[in-house]
């Protein structure tokens, strides 16, 4: 029987090319971008995209009653966050003077300062947005067949700083060095877009889809 996996719907995100790209790469696997808390809790694994504000994204899954399933999905199946879909797994954020998060893991969403400076000796843009290698910290699945310091497609203007130095699973250097991804047993999320990061950014979405953790 062919599995099933979630891509959450609360209103926010890119849901379509995530789904689309997951399709892509998930052979006879059954996609579906849903907010219905039984095909959540029934599906075999679990994609939790997002982007936008965390205030707004804390209120939209709060409107959809999504935090306890976002929760036991993290905690229970394969699970994959991308971009506020892994700030959101921290406790707090600075964003709009101090945002609640859903407070999976210890630690905290903080900004770019906007003073760190490039090679050229001028300031770097905030948002961080573009292609940036990606530093692998330790092994993991999600890894596999993708080379250090690969490129991924980042868009964001804040980064998570998790109190455990052991979730960290990447980091990336833009003009200092912030955690990329996380990961823990049956969970990974990354900072960047894997949907959006061509042959690569595939390349994690099948691993993701084959993982067996």
């Amino acid at each position: 029987m062919s599995q099933k996996i979630a891509v959450i719907d609360y209103g926010m995100g890119n849901l379509r090319s995530v789904a689309k790209a997951i399709e892509h790469v998930a052979g006879a696997a059954e996609v579906r971008v849903t907010d219905d808390h039984q095909y959540i809790k029934a599906a075999d694994r679990v994609v939790f995209p997002g982007q936008g504000a965390a205030r707004d994204c804390m209120a939209a899954i709060s409107d959809h009653h999504l935090n306890q399933a976002v929760l036991d999905a993290a905690r229970n199946k394969p699970f994959l966050g991308i971009c506020m879909g892994l700030q959101v797994l921290m406790q707090f954020s600075e964003e709009n003077g101090g945002t609640a998060l859903l407070g999976l893991f210890p630690g905290k969403v903080r900004r770019f300062d906007g003073t760190a400076t490039g090679d050229n000796g001028l300031p770097l843009k905030i948002p961080h947005m573009g292609w940036s290698p990606v530093e692998q910290r330790r092994e993991h699945p999600l890894w596999q067949g993708i080379p250090d310091h690969s490129r991924f497609y980042f868009v964001h203007s804040y980064r998570v700083v998790p109190e455990d130095p052991g979730l960290v699973a990447a980091t990336t250097d833009y003009g200092a060095r912030f955690t990329s991804a996380i990961a823990r047993d049956n969970l990974f999320a990354s900072q960047f877009h894997p949907e959006k990061s061509a042959d690569t950014g595939l390349r994690l979405l099948r691993n993701f889809v084959e993982w067996k953790p």
